[in-house]
């Protein structure tokens, strides 16, 4: 019987499917049939000309994340406003929704749950966006590798922007308070508008090709998506790409990121970070100095010390190589020579007349008849304890060969037989017979006796393990 779903159970299964399916889509239409009720949740429909789909908008996905400074940001796009679509949006109005699909239980429908809505103008910024950062990174734009280092405390800078804005302003006062002191020199561009990456483009052209500047900063203040579009282009990234200057940007705020952020080789958040990423503080400048400084008094403290253990070092050993020193210590050890010599000559002298007399007492010994008369009596002693010992030893062989033969005899297969027993090898396995178990009716058995063997072929075997046979007596 097929399985019989309950009405919760089919509802669960097809939002597992639906969710698993599509966790995040973009969908286009037209708002219809707006609600607002007073949780803040907003309920609407996107209609196209074919169908209709629910669509709720939760209250935690509407506002966006609140600035420092007042307003709100966009987390995806970036974009900088007053004020949210949540608190415009009205029916008739042409929006992309992006967020993910579910099935709402109690009615059994699905409904996009939406995380961003945007109008249609903006989504389509959105769109170009994504596919340029796609081909460029895809040819290799976006590479770390290829991406060159800030010059360490420039000296000239060339700034790509727009000359009255509060964007070079900024970048020009902070400079001011940072490093060694530099030039700086500001081409001017437009930096919004249809004929901005043109201008940009034009720009950086020209701080090239002056040939002054060691590094080139494009900068502008924050704007919407639309306000930014200009360093979204494909110009304006060819232009980053093929700079034989490393170039720093500095576009928007710190959460705006564009196309020009991506290929420049360095990116700052603001154009007041620009400037901070360029110069360091004249304080950390100034404790610097003060660093060195001490590392220099300690090094030169420690490479005095060196140099004064050195001379040192070197005094004690010219005194030691020095020519009235050196006879001193060579008298000296004449000195103790000769007190050494003197004494290993007067113990050689007593050395010797000890060995003589002791030589003389040995001879005594040897040759006179006392001598004589002590060798006879240890003659006659070691002629005795040899006799003595050679009648030891063949008695103590002869009992050892006595018992030798009794485990020998003991020890012998043979011997049982002469009380009757016998030894049966059954022939079909050459091994001796311990079992009757063992042999089949009509093995050949090989039976040894004490005297000769017999042959015998197995009748039966008993039920009791013995077994009977017959054969003929054969002598070997």
């Amino acid at each position: 019987m097929p399985h019989v779903f309950e009405v919760s159970e089919l509802t669960r299964s097809v939002r597992d499917v639906i969710e698993s399916e599509f966790p995040f889509v973009w969908v286009r239409g037209q708002v219809v049939n707006l609600s607002r009720p007073g949780s803040g949740h907003m309920y609407f429909s996107l209609r196209d000309a074919d169908a209709s789909l629910a669509v709720v908008w939760f209250k935690g996905a509407q506002g966006g994340k609140a600035l420092a400074g007042g307003g709100r940001y966009d987390p995806l796009t970036g974009e900088v406003y007053e004020q949210s679509l949540a608190e415009t949006l009205a029916d008739g109005m042409e929006v992309m929704v992006a967020g993910r699909l579910t099935v709402y239980a109690p009615r059994g429908s699905y409904q996009l749950v939406a995380e961003l809505v945007q109008e249609v103008g903006e989504g389509r910024l959105w769109q170009e966006f994504e596919a340029l950062k796609k081909d460029l990174a895809a040819k290799g734009y976006f590479d770390q590798e290829r991406k060159r280092s800030l010059p360490r405390h420039p000296t000239r800078v060339a700034v790509v922007t727009a000359p009255t804005g509060a964007a070079v302003r900024d970048f020009i006062r902070i400079g001011r308070e940072r490093g060694y002191g530099a030039a700086v020199r500001v081409y001017p561009t437009l930096v919004q508008g249809d004929a901005a990456p043109v201008g940009i483009v034009r720009a950086m052209l020209r701080a090239v090709a002056d040939d002054w500047a060691e590094v080139v900063v494009l900068i502008r203040g924050g704007g919407s998506l639309e306000d930014l579009w200009a360093f979204n282009t494909i110009e304006v990234a060819k232009a980053i790409f093929a700079s034989p200057l490393p170039v720093l940007t500095g576009v928007g705020h710190e959460v705006d990121v564009t196309i020009a952020d991506m290929v420049a080789d360095v990116r700052a958040a603001t154009p007041s970070h620009a400037a901070q990423l360029l110069w360091p503080e004249r304080v950390q400048l100034a404790q610097r100095l003060d660093d060195l400084e001490m590392g220099l008094r300690r090094g030169a403290a420690r490479l005095l010390a060196l140099r004064e253990r050195d001379l040192a070092s070197l005094a004690r050993g010219l005194s030691w190589l020095s020519p009235a020193n050196r006879l001193q210590r060579l008298e000296e050890r004449f000195a103790a020579a000769g007190e050494r010599l003197s004494r290993a000559g007067e113990a050689w002298l007593d050395a010797l007349g000890g060995r003589v007399g002791k030589l003389c007492d040995r001879l005594g010994l040897r040759f006179g008849p006392q001598g004589l008369e002590a060798r006879e009596q240890g003659l006659s002693r070691r002629v005795e304890a040899l006799e003595s010992a050679m009648k030891l030893f063949v008695a103590e062989r002869g009992h050892r060969l006595e018992l030798a033969a009794a485990r020998f005899s003991g020890l012998d297969p043979e011997a049982p037989l002469a009380r009757g027993y016998s030894l049966t090898t059954l022939v079909r396995t050459g091994k001796f017979l311990r079992r009757a178990g063992d042999a089949r009716p009509g093995d050949k058995l090989d039976i040894m006796v004490y005297e000769g063997r017999v042959r015998a072929a197995v009748e039966a075997v008993a039920p009791d393990g013995g077994a009977s046979g017959e054969g003929s007596k054969e002598r070997p």
